[in-house]
C-alpha cells in the first residue's frame, strides 16, 4: 500500500501548489477591484483583461486550437456559456460589486464558493459529501471570516448589505457553476479548451461594454488603469484560470473549491506588503484555520470510495456529453 499512497500523494501535490497560486492571484484581483473605481470602469477592465489574455495566448494556442477545433465545435454552446458566465459575467459582477460594497463583504461572500460548489455538485451529479469536506468547509469559512473581519465579529452586526453584495453573491454562484462543469469539458488539451473559453469571454464582454459606453459610464484607463489591466489580464485571467482548471482536473471540484478561502488570507497578506498593515495573532489564527480546513478535507476523506464515486459521476457525464 505504501507505493500506492506515495503515488497518490505525489499526484495531488502539484494541485495544492497550483490552487494556492490561484488563490494568491485572485487575492490580487480582489485588491484590484477595490482600486479600480475612478481609474477604469467595470466593463472596460473586463473586456481589456480578456483582450490581453487572448493576445498572449495566441502564439502558443493558435495551432492547438485549430487542430482540435473539430472536437471543440460540437460543444461551442457549452464553451460560450462557460466562458460567458464563468469568466465574463463573473468579472463584470465582481468589479461592479467593488463600487458598491466593501472589502469585508467581498471576502465573506467569496467564502460561499466552496459551499456552493459542494451543493451544486451534489444536486447535479450526486457526488457524495464527506464528513471531512463538511468539517473543512466550516473551518475554512471561520478562517475566512476572521481574516475578513480582522477578528472583530461585531463587524458582522454592522454590515450594510446592498446591491453590491447581491452582485458579488451572483458572481460566486456563477463561478461555482463553472467549477462543477470543468470536469465535463471536451476531451481536448487544456490549452486549446482555455483558449476557446478566453475567446468566448472576450466576445461576450463586448455587448456589456457597448452598453456601458452608450450610457456614458465607461472610464478608459490611464497609466494606473493600464497597469491594473496588465496584471488582471496576465495573472487572474490567464495563469490563475489555467492553474485552477488543472487543479480541478487533479483533485475534483469539491476539494479544489476549498482553496478559494485562501483568498482573504492572501488578501490580508497583500495588505501587509502593499499597505503596511500588521500581521499578528489574528491573521495567524485565520491562516491556521483555513489550512487546517483544507487538511481535514484531504485527510478525512474516504481513501478510495469517495474518489471512485466522484470519478464515476464525472466519467458518466463526459460519456453523455461526448
Amino acid at each position: 500500500m505504501r507505493p500506492v499512497r506515495a503515488t497518490r500523494v505525489s499526484s495531488v501535490a502539484p494541485a495544492y501548489l497550483l490552487l494556492t497560486l490561484t488563490a494568491l492571484l485572485w487575492a490580487g484581483n480582489a485588491v484590484t477591484s477595490r482600486w479600480a473605481p475612478g481609474h477604469i470602469s467595470p466593463q472596460v477592465i473586463t473586456t481589456l483583461r480578456w483582450a490581453v489574455a487572448c493576445t498572449v495566448l495566441a502564439p502558443f494556442a493558435a495551432r492547438k486550437l485549430s487542430a482540435e477545433w473539430p472536437l471543440l465545435r460540437p460543444h461551442w454552446l457549452r464553451i460560450l456559456l462557460m466562458g460567458g458566465l464563468g469568466y465574463t459575467a463573473f468579472n463584470c459582477l465582481f468589479y461592479a460589486a467593488g463600487v458598491h460594497t466593501g472589502a469585508v463583504n467581498l471576502a465573506l461572500f467569496q467564502g460561499a464558493i466552496p459551499v456552493l460548489v459542494i451543493v451544486l455538485n451534489r444536486l447535479a451529479y450526486r457526488v457524495p459529501v464527506t464528513l471531512g469536506q463538511m468539517l473543512g468547509v466550516v473551518l475554512t469559512l471561520i478562517g475566512a471570516g476572521i481574516a475578513a473581519t480582522h477578528g472583530d465579529w461585531t463587524v458582522l452586526t454592522r454590515l450594510d448589505f446592498n446591491r453590491g453584495d447581491v452582485l458579488v453573491f451572483g458572481a460566486c454562484l456563477l463561478y461555482a457553476g463553472y467549477t462543477i462543469f470543468l470536469p465535463t469539458r471536451p476531451k481536448v488539451s487544456a490549452l486549446a479548451f482555455f483558449a476557446a473559453m478566453a475567446i468566448a469571454a472576450f466576445v461576450t464582454s463586448l455587448p456589456p461594454l457597448a452598453v456601458e459606453w452608450a450610457t456614458g459610464h465607461a472610464v478608459w484607463p490611464g497609466p494606473e488603469g493600464w497597469a491594473m489591466v496588465a496584471f488582471v489580464g496576465l495573472g487572474p485571467s490567464l495563469l490563475a484560470q489555467l492553474f485552477f482548471m488543472r487543479g480541478v482536473e487533479l483533485i475534483g471540484p469539491n476539494r479544489a473549491g476549498l482553496f478559494v478561502n485562501l483568498v482573504p488570507i492572501f488578501g490580508a497578506g497583500l495588505a501587509v506588503l502593499l499597505v503596511g498593515e500588521p500581521f499578528g495573532a489574528i491573521q495567524a489564527v485565520a491562516l491556521a484555520l483555513v489550512l487546517g480546513g483544507i487538511a481535514c478535507a484531504e485527510r478525512l476523506k474516504p481513501a478510495l470510495a469517495a474518489e471512485a464515486t466522484s470519478d464515476a459521476a464525472y466519467s458518466q457525464t463526459r460519456t453523455r456529453r461526448m
